[in-house]
C-alpha cells in the first residue's frame, strides 16, 4: 500500500529533494519519483514556472495534495509538495534583494512538534570562479553568505531541515576527480569553505550522515557526458541538512541514480532521507 494510505502512529518521515530542471518537462516523471521513494514531503527546485501557471492539480495526482510553490517564467522556482499540511513561513528574506524564486520556508506540524523545512536553489554561479569577472559567481558567493549570516544570526537551530540544490559539492568525494574540479565552479576552495561555513551554523549533512567520507558520492551528472554511467563525472550538488538536534533522527538515506536513465531526465536525481521526527 502507498505511504498515503498507512494509518500507523509516528511512522518516519520521507523527505526528498529534486531539481527537476523544468516542472512542464518532466511533470511525468513525477509519478516515478513518488512510486521509487513514497515521498511524505518533495521539494523542487528549477520549476521554470509562474505561479500562475503552475499545474495545482499536479500535487493531489502524486499522493501530495498540500503545495506551496514560488516562481518564475523560464528560471529557478522551488515548489514543496507533501502528504501533510503545512504553514507557509511568510517573513523569509529577499536573499541578495533580487527577488528571483530561490527559496522556500514552511512549517510542519509533526507528531514531536513543529519542524521547519527550508527548500533552496543557490545560484550555479557561472563557469568564471572568480567574482570580479563573473557576476554570477559574486551572487552566488554572496547569497551563500547570507543564508549563513541568517542561521547564524537566528541562534542554534531547532528542528530545522534545509535541503535543495545548493550547487556546490562540498567534500573531496563529493566530485569525480577533486584535483582537477579546485578549479571549476561548484568545487572551487571559496565556495565548498563557504558552504561548510554555512552547514556549521549548526546543521548535519544527512546523506553523509550514512555514506563515509572516502566513498564516492554524486547527485549530478552533465548532459555532456553521452555515456554518464560509464564516465561517472559526477559531483554531489543536492542536499539535506538536519539541524543537530534531528541527527539522532535519521534512518537512512536515498539517492536515486537510476533516475538519470529516465526519459526526458533531469541532469540532478532525487535525493530522499527517512527520519523520525
Amino acid at each position: 500500500m502507498a505511504r498515503g494510505g498507512r494509518s500507523e502512529p509516528h511512522r518516519p518521515l520521507r523527505i526528498a529533494t529534486w531539481n527537476i530542471n523544468s516542472l512542464r518537462l518532466r511533470r511525468d516523471r513525477l509519478t516515478a519519483l513518488t512510486d521509487a521513494l513514497e515521498p511524505d514531503i518533495l521539494c523542487l527546485q528549477e520549476t521554470k514556472v509562474p505561479d500562475e501557471l503552475f499545474p495545482d492539480q499536479l500535487p493531489a495526482e502524486v499522493g501530495l495534495p498540500h503545495f506551496a510553490r514560488r516562481g518564475m517564467k523560464s528560471y529557478n522556482g522551488v515548489a514543496i509538495l507533501s502528504r501533510i499540511p503545512f504553514e507557509l513561513v511568510k517573513d523569509s528574506p529577499d536573499w541578495c534583494g533580487k527577488g528571483d524564486c530561490r527559496h522556500l520556508a514552511v512549517r510542519l506540524d509533526l507528531p514531536g512538534g513543529p519542524v521547519e523545512l527550508h527548500n533552496f536553489y543557490v545560484p550555479a554561479g557561472g563557469d568564471i570562479p572568480d567574482p570580479d569577472q563573473n557576476p554570477k559567481f559574486a551572487h552566488k558567493l554572496a547569497f551563500v553568505a547570507e543564508a549563513r549570516k541568517h542561521f547564524a544570526d537566528g541562534g542554534t537551530p531547532a528542528r530545522t531541515i534545509v535541503v535543495g540544490d545548493l550547487n556546490i559539492a562540498p567534500l573531496e568525494n563529493d566530485v569525480w576527480s577533486h584535483r582537477q574540479l579546485l578549479d571549476v565552479v561548484s568545487h572551487t576552495p571559496v565556495e565548498t569553505e563557504a558552504l561548510t561555513a554555512w552547514c556549521k551554523t549548526g546543521f548535519t549533512d544527512a546523506v553523509r550522515h550514512f555514506v563515509p567520507l572516502d566513498e564516492k558520492l554524486f547527485t549530478w551528472w552533465s548532459y555532456r557526458n553521452r555515456d554518464w554511467r560509464a564516465s561517472d563525472r559526477g559531483r554531489r550538488l543536492d542536499h539535506i541538512w538536519v539541524s543537530d538536534d534531528l541527527t539522532g533522527t535519521l534512518e537512512r538515506q536515498t539517492v536515486l541514480k537510476d533516475a538519470r536513465d529516465w526519459a526526458l531526465a533531469s541532469d540532478h536525481v532525487p535525493v530522499c532521507v527517512e527520519m523520525r521526527v
